[in-house]
């Protein structure tokens, strides 16, 4: 099994090595691959040493699968050439998630719609798993009419620059920064770049994205996106209106029987998610849940988890241990290609 990460040297993409060592994924041959200043630079994985390589170096050595870790444009034009040799792309940005012949992929909740046909598979928004994955005992159970989100973004989601702001911040260092605004002791409504209708691009990834996952484009959803001075991962208040009735405890059983979700639900006790506790774990947390007391058939929840692991890392190394599980790719696939 011969598996690259592009982007292998960035913050997602250095979760991902570790990710697969943890979870002892099979790798037999494992192909580092980074921009052209880290070509030939050197880099650690399973307590080996390996050679960064370039995008053709990589293509050439026909990986069985690809990671990609390395932001769109790059995405858009790499992801095709890997496909084309054989290779099965799972790509983290966001090139192909709205493409209607790619899939979008939360195991959990997707991956029984895989084939050997998908050699470009989307890894979804980090914001997006988290809450879809504990969105999806309601709806279905008893369908989901309607969303109102607000996230609360770790720094993390915008990359190792953005953790240094933070950092330098804190330090009362003056570096580069990547936000418009300090982050340190501040909040930003401000995730991606702002559109024509007034949302932002990490919004709209929630609206898009939570639908095609679903396969359910009427459910009505507006989301607003803030990023808050914080490492551990994304928190979301999520308000749920559903289309039957329902009752609490059910919603609360549903969610604990989900595979990949902690209900964390004892506010008497001060027990519910935080991204503190949430750092370095690969589940959902899920806590607050509560009656809409202002609607009917709604509810509120609060839904934590680390955007770099389940978010973004673990849930690609997921996709990967799929296709692996049900012979979607390796040398057994080698004749079909």
């Amino acid at each position: 099994m011969k598996v690259a990460i592009v982007g292998a040297t960035g913050l997602v993409g250095s979760v991902m090595r570790r990710v697969l060592e943890e979870r002892n994924f099979p790798v037999t041959t494992f192909i580092p691959v980074a921009s052209p200043r880290s070509v030939g630079k050197e880099i650690e994985f399973n307590n080996q040493k390996y050679t960064i390589t370039g995008m053709e170096d990589a293509i050439e050595m026909k990986p069985d699968i690809a990671i990609f870790s390395a932001g769109g444009s790059t995405s858009r034009e790499w992801a095709p050439k890997f496909a084309a040799a054989g290779t099965t792309v799972i790509d983290n940005s966001s090139a192909w998630r709205m493409d209607a012949d790619k899939k979008l992929v939360v195991p959990e909740i997707n991956a029984s719609l895989l084939t050997t046909e998908d050699k470009i598979i989307a890894n979804p928004n980090c914001s997006t798993i988290q809450m879809v994955l504990a969105l999806l005992p309601i709806h279905r159970d008893y369908g989901i009419e309607r969303l109102v989100i607000s996230t609360y973004q770790s720094v993390t989601g915008t990359g190792v620059a953005a953790v240094k702001q933070l950092e330098d911040e804190r330090k009362g260092i003056t570096g580069e920064k990547v936000y418009p605004h300090p982050i340190d002791k501040n909040c930003l409504p401000h995730g991606g770049s702002f559109e024509a209708n007034g949302y932002t691009s990490e919004e709209m990834k929630l609206v898009n994205e939570t639908r095609k996952i679903l396969g359910d484009p009427s459910i009505n959803i507006t989301a607003t996106v803030v990023r808050v001075p914080v490492i551990g991962g994304h928190s979301e208040a999520v308000n749920i209106e559903t289309r039957q009735a329902f009752e609490l405890k059910d919603i609360i059983k549903g969610l604990e029987a989900t595979p990949g979700i902690i209900v964390e639900d004892d506010p008497i006790n001060n027990i519910y998610p935080m991204p503190l506790n949430a750092h370095e774990r690969d589940e959902v947390f899920v806590g607050r849940i509560r009656r809409d007391i202002s609607r009917p058939n709604a509810l509120d929840m609060w839904i934590v988890s680390d955007n770099l692991r389940k978010g973004a890392a673990t849930n690609a190394v997921q996709i990967a241990e799929y296709l692996v599980e049900h012979s979607l790719v390796g040398q057994h696939t080698v004749q079909s290609r």
